[in-house]
């Protein structure tokens, strides 16, 4: 070691931190300096201000507000959270199908092992989605399960607990709401009333409730935040599905919330969804196995409704209408005729008849009485529309090309095939009129490659129809799913078509000319499907004969195809 490096181990040793060039002073300010921290520069302490001046000022100003405008804030703070997560989500979900797809023929048995995971993880990522967004997301995935025809099975199959999922918000909100809207606590406006709801869906929650007159009610209150924050949704959606559109052309379908956006927006006004009910109880009123809850008008807003309660099991709950002695082809024969009415008759059709919104319960003859709840969500068919849908209809079960053709055009639709097929949602193409309600394997699987195969003639379909016929499809839809999930009882086709035979001729004020041209329709309609059931019955007699004489082999099989 060098003398120069003795020294100033020493030195340092000693205390002293002096180094042979006279430097130990600058050394030894250094370890002063950390021993006690230096006070901020005065700029420090004015940049430091400025950092907090607008937080304490928005805080002052939150401090201010009323429970109103303190609530919107937040619904813009949590909008943004919404956004971002909505984004993230999108943008996992499209890349992911890239990913995983890159490179793969469509019709490769490779690309179909590929999919179905993309499929899962894409609908597990939604249903989380809508979960953690609620209000319109989760109306929006209810949409999506009503489409399970069209979508894949990961989807629907994932999506659907959905359809019933509570979403129960903290009782003070419900009192918040009640005393903006009414001036008044639910204790002062009922003489009961129970703080937990008894259903709950994407926009409301039910309350049961008695009146200071001892009427048993439901009171369906609005999530008290919605309205502020539906805006703020809508963009958000538009947006994601741009990028959609932007990653997949083919799957373009903004221009569908757009026209949904108002129809959306009028589910939110609760004193229009009351108006609905009572419009849609006079329309129904000659059909006996129909009922529709009375209104409470005065126990009414634009957040609340309050109509009369009424007991029954959900149409889907099979074990609880056997249990009270109903049958399930009674219910799903007043089902499909109660909205084929509506279709094919009146045009005021219901856009939400899921089964937490049609109640079984029994009548006074001792059937089937079913009970409509939620009119929030209505469309009307303009009357030629209407009757163009009923011709297609009827075209489309007696297999009759020609005019399923002429029929679609009037709708303004080009693709007569695949509207058909979408309306009816199965194949339409068989050797008879007969068109049977269960789907085979076969059907399935054909619908779900049709749909990925010619997405852009569905999505071409749907632009040129009628635009209040979305909501027609997602009232078709529902039926059919739930008389897929009662086992199918019902020819839902032809039951459909007799009615749409009979709405065709339908005009303001009935006359004579119009009942006998509607019932000479009638008569040829039916001789059409009989003589069709005929020809069918002598086919299979004739092949047993030719077993039994032994001239053919077992036809059984074949037989058992064509019943």
């Amino acid at each position: 070691m060098s003398l120069h490096s003795t020294r100033y181990l020493c030195s340092c040793s000693a205390g002293v931190l002096r180094n042979s060039d006279g430097r130990g002073l600058v050394v030894r300010r250094h370890f002063a300096r950390l021993a006690s921290p230096k006070e901020p520069s005065p700029r420090r302490k004015s940049f430091y201000a400025l950092l907090l001046l607008p937080a304490a000022g928005a805080a002052g100003y939150y401090a201010t507000l009323d429970a109103q405008q303190k609530r919107r804030v937040r619904v813009t703070g949590e909008g943004i959270q919404r956004f971002w997560r909505s984004l993230k989500i999108g943008l996992t979900i499209s890349l992911d199908y890239w990913w995983a797809l890159r490179g793969l023929n469509d019709l490769s048995p490779e690309y179909a092992e590929a999919i179905q995971p993309c499929h899962q993880r894409a609908a597990d990522r939604i249903l989380s989605g809508c979960l953690e967004n609620g209000g319109l997301y989760i109306k929006l995935g209810q949409g999506l399960v009503s489409m399970n025809h069209i979508l894949p099975k990961e989807y629907s199959e994932t999506l659907s607990v959905l359809q019933d999922k509570a979403l129960n918000r903290r009782a003070h909100e419900v009192e918040q709401l009640l005393e903006e809207d009414f001036g008044v606590s639910s204790k002062e406006l009922f003489r009961q009333f129970d703080e937990e709801p008894i259903a709950a869906a994407s926009l409301a929650q039910v309350h049961r409730a008695v009146t200071h007159n001892g009427e048993e009610v439901a009171v369906k209150v609005q999530y008290i935040d919605l309205r502020d924050r539906f805006s703020g949704d809508i963009w958000t959606c538009e947006i994601l599905l741009d990028l959609i559109a932007l990653m997949h052309p083919n799957f373009g379908f903004k221009w569908a919330l757009q026209d949904l956006k108002g129809t959306l927006a009028a589910e939110l006004d609760f004193e229009a969804e009351a108006r609905n009910a009572e419009r849609c109880a006079q329309e129904l009123s000659h059909l006996k196995y129909v009922y529709v809850p009375k209104v409470m008008w005065n126990r009414c807003s634009k957040r609340v409704l309050t109509m009369e309660y009424i007991a029954g099991c959900k149409v889907n709950d099979k074990d609880g209408i056997k249990s009270i002695g109903l049958s399930l082809k009674d219910v799903d024969e007043k089902l499909i005729k109660t909205f084929a009415e509506q279709i094919f008759h009146t045009g005021f059709v219901h856009a939400d008849p899921h089964p937490g919104n049609v109640l079984v319960r029994k009548g006074a003859d001792d059937r089937a009485q079913l009970v409509l709840l939620d009119h929030g969500l209505y469309d009307y068919l303009q009357p030629q529309n209407r009757v163009s849908l009923c011709k297609l209809w009827k075209a489309i079960v007696l297999n009759d090309h020609v005019q399923m053709k002429q029929y679609a055009a009037e709708l303004g639709v080009q693709d007569y095939y695949i509207f058909s097929e979408m309306l009816m949602q199965r194949p339409i193409q068989r050797s008879t009129i007969h068109l049977p309600s269960r789907l085979t394997e076969a059907d399935v699987a054909y619908m779900r490659k049709m749909a990925t195969s010619h997405m852009d003639k569905i999505i071409a379909s749907l632009k040129q129809m009628p635009r209040t016929m979305l909501l027609v499809f997602r009232n078709i839809n529902t039926i059919r799913a739930i008389s897929r999930d009662h086992g199918h009882p019902v020819d839902r086709y032809t039951v459909m078509a007799k009615s749409a035979v009979r709405g065709q001729l339908k005009r303001e004020g009935k006359g004579v000319v119009q009942f006998v041209a509607c019932l000479w329709e009638r008569v040829k309609f039916d001789f059409r499907l009989r003589s069709d059931g005929w020809r069918l019955w002598l086919v299979m007699t004739y092949l047993r004969l030719l077993t039994i004489c032994g001239r053919a082999p077992d036809t059984s099989a074949l037989t058992a195809q064509l019943r």
